[in-house]
């Protein structure tokens, strides 16, 4: 159901504008291909901190901020939560300047997949037999993949599985989405710092190499952030079914992208992409079905 406080207009772009920033994303971090994927991930705790304390002052949300922090349990799960996001960060800019955009992208494809999958088994949500089918072509493209191109994917796999169970985590936790995101980024700061710190000493980091470089690192904050609050304007304003239909735009773009940087593309990654699509369209079907059925 729409909120009064975000149009749906307003809603629809911010969300589209969220999964194109998602999508070409990959062009932004292979500019950052100078420093390894580990001294971006912090770079992008860091500088993501004042990028959101910027907004947190303007939506006066600090009360919430505040009440968060007294909450052992809402704390310890945004603990757990930033360690995989974190994680989720690393992977996904370990695989860009490895020049694997096309498993990033085919990880983001699974996602809502497995999505499904959490949603049937952890809150007893009905199957159906297009949620069915599209969770078992899924399954034969990921064995496709592994039979035909002779690789697990494990990149593709461990994005999807870990923002899966990010999400999860996140659904538990009863914080508005731009606190939560604070006190996550919060919690990594001074580790982070800390690190970068130590790698600029040892002379391992970029971060002093020159003006451009700084630049990028900075922007790595604000990249971060902005895809995220624009996905919680997007979120408010849109029905549930919209939101997942529009999350497909940010792999499709990576797909795009993957193909424009050159990355291999054999007939065997076409067949693994084709259930895959497959699958995402029966998907697509039992959301639009599940959105008429649903009283308005």
């Amino acid at each position: 159901m729409t909120t009064s406080s975000t149009s749906p207009a307003r809603a629809g772009l911010a969300a589209i504008a969220c999964y194109t920033i998602w999508g070409l994303s990959p062009i932004f971090y292979k500019l950052l291909g100078f420093a390894a994927a580990s001294e971006i991930v912090l770079h992008r705790a860091v500088w993501s901190v004042p990028t959101l304390a910027l907004v947190i002052w303007v939506a006066r949300s600090w009360g919430q901020v505040v009440s968060v922090m007294t909450r052992p349990r809402t704390l310890g799960l945004l603990l757990l939560s930033s360690v995989l996001i974190a994680g989720n960060w690393w992977l996904f800019i370990f695989a860009v300047n490895t020049d694997r955009v096309l498993e990033v992208s085919l990880g983001y494809y699974i996602n809502p997949l497995m999505n499904v999958a959490v949603g049937i088994l952890v809150f007893r949500e009905s199957f159906g037999r297009w949620r069915a089918a599209a969770v078992t072509l899924a399954t034969i493209g990921v064995i496709n993949q592994i039979l035909t191109v002779g690789t697990l994917p494990l990149i593709a796999l461990a994005l999807a599985g870990s923002f899966t169970i990010y999400a999860y985590i996140r659904k538990t936790i009863a914080v508005h989405g731009r606190v939560g995101l604070f006190v996550e980024t919060l919690i990594l700061f001074l580790p982070s710092l800390i690190a970068l710190s130590f790698i600029e000493v040892s002379a391992s980091g970029h971060f002093l190499d020159g003006p451009w470089q700084a630049v990028l690192l900075i922007l790595s904050g604000p990249m971060t952030v902005a895809p995220l609050l624009l996905f919680i304007i997007g979120a408010r304003g849109l029905h549930f079914a919209t939101v997942g239909l529009l999350q497909f735009i940010a792999p499709t773009l990576q797909f795009a992208v993957a193909v424009a940087y050159g990355e291999p593309f054999s007939a065997a990654h076409a067949v693994t992409f084709g259930f895959i699509w497959a699958g995402l369209a029966c998907f697509a079907v039992s959301m639009i079905r599940r959105r008429k059925a649903a009283p308005a």
